[in-house]
């Protein structure tokens, strides 16, 4: 597969709402996910700890709705823009989040995914 290819199946995962189904199957064993913020979730490495990353996220946080856009690819990269309606259950507030994440790939897999935001 190409990046193209990945980058493209991936995004149309994304957009489905497949979010657990387009990490399982494309991030590598080693992958790094890095946010744009200091604290316990800056930094996961590893596909249990991105896992449970994104586990943590799903539990503390209550979609609304979300858009994607993207894949733009270059090289062996590609990046898409993520636009989420959420409230943060601990605090109530409801808020939008724009940001886009770039992902890195080697051998057909994802080794690191980055927020800005």
């Amino acid at each position: 597969m190409s990046i193209k290819d990945i980058a493209d199946d991936f995004a149309a995962l994304c957009k489905a709402g497949e979010f657990d189904a387009a990490g399982a199957k494309y991030w590598s064993a080693d992958v790094v996910s890095i946010e744009a913020q200091e604290g316990d979730m800056q930094r996961a490495a590893g596909l249990d700890a991105v896992r449970g990353k994104g586990e943590w996220w799903a539990a503390n946080h209550e979609i609304h709705g979300f858009e994607t856009e993207g894949p733009f690819v270059n090289g062996d990269q590609f990046a898409m823009i993520f636009r989420m309606d959420v409230t943060q259950k601990a605090s109530g507030q409801r808020v939008q989040m724009d940001e886009v994440a770039t992902y890195t790939v080697k051998g057909g897999k994802i080794v690191e995914e980055r927020f800005y935001y």
